[in-house]
């Protein structure tokens, strides 16, 4: 190193000197930071970190709601891995209703929000009646399709019937009842479709002008550009609807309660008759925690492998 360098580097050293030495502390901006911040930690605490470490406690107790709880250690795991015939159907419910009903979404959220990126006039409306669903409560969502799929008097067999089709069971039979909550399940695609239009609106259109140059058609153009470019976004909406789905609760208890015969029996819904309809909170919270564990694991798989087709801008992974 020569006296030159020597000399930069003794004064950049310096420099870092000087500036750590004007960064005093401020005690009066570490209180308004931790006064600011105060609600969301006693939020988090209180509401959050707080009820999980006492569901974690109960899952390993025998508890009614009435006497005090019972510790059995990891024998509510262990009956339920085991013993209970219900977790395993439940859980094959819920995973067969997962792993159809979120990559059919995404794909029907995709094409309509590639339809409404057309500049047409009035997209706005068709944009707004889109999302629309999403806002409606969903008892009043599960029980407007309870209606339209009666087996009875339902308007979905009466039109059926009129084209000379012979009625369907729908959520009646047990054969039917699965792949019609997946059906259903797509009243909802319309906040997906909403972010996957944004997503698709922040791809330059210089992309696009590119890939027809180059001759890309297009679907290549859709290949080779869009869904590289949407991949972020994808991801986002993968992980959302898988975390939702994995929740299923409020259809599974208004139209059917889980039957018939468990048909859609869904592992929230046996955990809530766990909990209130056979009082049995210790198992209800075990149930808890092994979704808990089953959507975080799921969910880390997706993001570990994610960097093998999710594109940033600048070309990172």
């Amino acid at each position: 190193m020569t006296n030159l360098d020597t000399i930069a580097v003794a004064d950049s050293a310096k420099l870092k000197k000087k500036a750590r030495s004007k960064q005093k502390y401020n005690p009066r901006s570490t209180r308004t930071f931790y006064l600011l911040v105060s609600p969301w930690i006693f939020g988090f605490l209180a509401f959050t970190l707080g009820p999980m470490i006492y569901s974690l406690y109960i899952s390993m107790t025998k508890w009614n709601m009435i006497s005090a709880p019972k510790f059995v250690g990891l024998a509510n795991f262990k009956y339920m891995l085991t013993v209970d015939p219900l977790f395993w159907k439940t859980m094959s419910v819920t995973l067969i209703y997962t792993f159809t009903s979120v990559p059919l979404g995404l794909v029907v959220a995709l094409g309509l929000a590639m339809l409404m990126k057309q500049k047409v006039r009035g997209i706005g409306i068709f944009r707004t009646l889109y999302y629309l669903p999403s806002v409606i409560s969903g008892v009043a969502i599960a029980m407007l399709w309870a209606f339209l799929f009666n087996k009875s008097f339902g308007l979905v067999n009466a039109v059926f019937n009129a084209l000379g089709i012979p009625s369907f069971g729908w959520f009646s039979d047990a054969k039917t009842a699965l792949p019609t909550f997946v059906l259903v399940s797509f009243y909802s695609v319309g906040t997906t479709a909403i972010i996957m239009l944004a997503g698709l609106k922040d791809i330059p259109e210089t992309y696009y002008e590119s890939a027809q140059i180059d001759g890309a058609g297009k679907w290549g153009s859709f290949l080779h550009v869009t869904l590289p470019l949407l991949a972020p976004t994808l991801l986002f909406n993968l992980l959302m609807n898988l975390i939702s789905g994995f929740q299923i609760f409020t259809e599974g208890l208004i139209i059917t309660n889980g039957g018939p015969n468990n048909a859609t029996l869904f592992f929230n819904l046996y955990l809530y008759q766990n909990a209130f309809a056979y009082s049995n909170m210790g198992y209800a919270s075990s149930l808890a925690w092994v979704l808990f564990i089953i959507t975080f694991a799921v969910s880390m798989i997706i993001l570990r492998t994610s960097n093998r087709w999710v594109y940033y801008e600048g070309g990172e992974k």
